[in-house]
């Protein structure tokens, strides 16, 4: 099987979506799938909305997906990305190319104002009513061009049709009479984006496309200017459309869809990867895929031709399951700078300790920040008793079994799982009830609520001298209930 070669070229015009970062997987399990290369660049032309920060946001989104890229002369060193800002002597040379062999032409119409918002920047793509500049008298033409700036405009042919066969959708035909003269250099000296994809993949070696279907409408165009060039054509593949819940297209309406929003919401990069390759591409009936699980079984004929609807439920139910699988120590190093930046610990909290937080909060974690969230009782914060659970348990004929607890974990020598539960156990056997009658009051007072996880690893965790201290201002509220 012949190396592949793959892109993914995104526009640093906003944060990293969730259609963006599946067409990124796509393409970098198939080139790891099929031992090729996978390429990033950074289509940055359109000069009015490309910024910095935006294309920081996707080499950091990139970078939290284990999403690596091979060889690019770009900033960041050897094996950073392309940037196409950096290449425009190679859209310039393409452009005189087409000029020379009567491909394309000068023109000279001012772009509308309405285009000049748009991604391309580009004067109006369809040949206006009032262009005549593929027929101007060439000495007109060359006054023109001496005059200054101006666009360059793609003769497209007009006879016959362009069929090719999409990967994903089969064949596919287009007619060449529907597709207008294009602008492909702007008057500034910017490609439009037709152009400089064609020129960058030719140039990169690009063996197969794959991209949303919302490029469908551009790949006649770019298919002439490959026959224009005298390039050879890569593999074109349109991957479908993500939709809502209410199958309409995804958007911020229907929740987060930025890499960046996902990650703060405290779902796991593992998740996400295992989340979106399942979006549009089957593969039995297996739900949880490691990375090299899915390199392993990835290929373009498992993937559908239909939309695909984004279901919120089952992330959160697939980051929960991954949640579970990280293992206590890389659970509490994930969760850790959530609970440094509430204020709750400090640089030199013990890690086992918290360690031990993180595995008793796992099961009833769906995300990080809940799992975060979820641990407050366990540290020196100001938490209220549940008023119902406070009017229930924390009463005076319970104050007893909680000062008789004190006392014995007290005593303990060793502060261990072991020894709590068997203090709890024979506190309950000596006054001959159920340990139930001893757990459940002693919950409300530790944590504020009638919820929790196992009483004895939430005292072993949180602590000999927290324990003591909220049970002993339990004790002192219930006293203060009764003498009022």
């Amino acid at each position: 099987m012949n190396a592949v070669r793959l892109r993914f070229a995104p526009s640093p015009t906003g944060f990293l979506h969730v259609g963006g970062a599946r067409t990124a997987l796509f393409n970098w399990l198939l080139a790891r799938h099929r031992g090729g290369a996978f390429l990033l660049r950074i289509e940055d032309t359109d000069r009015q909305r490309s910024t910095q920060a935006y294309t920081d946001a996707i080499l950091d989104a990139m970078t939290w997906l284990g999403l690596d890229w091979d060889e690019g002369p770009g900033i960041g060193g050897p094996h950073g990305p392309y940037y196409q800002m950096e290449r425009l002597d190679r859209y310039h040379e393409a452009a005189d190319r087409l000029l020379s062999g009567g491909r394309a032409y000068p023109c000279f119409c001012p772009p509308r104002a309405e285009a000049e918002a748009t991604e391309d920047l580009e004067p109006e793509t369809p040949v206006r009513a009032d262009c005549r500049c593929a027929e101007m008298d060439p000495a007109e033409r060359q006054r023109r061009v001496a005059e200054g700036p101006h666009a360059v405009r793609f003769a497209t042919p007009k006879d016959g049709e362009i069929e090719l066969e999409d990967l994903i959708h089969g064949s596919v035909r287009f007619e060449r009479k529907e597709i207008v003269d294009f602008i492909i250099l702007k008057a500034d000296g910017v490609p439009t984006y037709n152009f400089a994809c064609v020129v960058d993949d030719a140039a990169m070696c690009i063996t197969h496309v794959i991209r949303g279907d919302d490029h469908l409408s551009n790949t006649p165009k770019q298919v002439l200017l490959y026959e224009a060039l005298g390039l050879d054509l890569p593999r074109f593949g349109h991957i479908p459309m993500i939709l809502g819940p209410d199958k309409k297209r995804l958007s911020k309406r229907h929740g987060a869809v930025s890499l960046q929003q996902f990650r703060e919401d405290g779902y796991l990069p593992e998740a996400l990867v295992n989340y979106i390759a399942r979006l549009g591409w089957a593969h039995g009936d297996e739900e949880i895929f490691g990375r090299q699980e899915l390199i392993a079984a990835f290929d373009l004929d498992g993937v559908g031709k239909s939309a695909c609807v984004f279901d919120y439920a089952k992330l959160e139910w697939l980051n929960g399951e991954w949640i579970r699988r990280l293992g206590a120590a890389e659970m509490a190093r994930r969760v850790r700078p959530l609970w440094e930046g509430r204020g709750w610990i400090g640089p030199d909290e013990s890690g086992e300790r918290l360690e031990g937080i993180a595995s008793t909060l796992v099961e009833r974690a769906r995300t990080l920040v809940e799992l975060a969230d979820k641990a407050r009782f366990y540290f020196d914060v100001p938490f209220p008793w549940d008023g119902e659970a406070r009017a229930k348990f924390l009463t005076d004929s319970n104050r007893p079994i909680l000062a008789a607890l004190a006392e014995r974990l007290g005593a303990l020598r060793e502060w261990s799982h072991d020894a709590i539960e068997a203090a709890f156990r024979q506190l309950a056997a000596d006054r001959g009830v159920k340990p139930g009658a001893v757990i459940q009051p002693v919950r409300v007072a530790l944590t504020g609520s009638t919820v929790s996880p196992g009483m004895f690893e939430v005292v072993q965790w949180l602590g000999r001298e927290r324990t003591l201290a909220r049970l002993e201002e339990a004790i002192v509220a219930i006293a203060d209930s009764a003498r009022t």
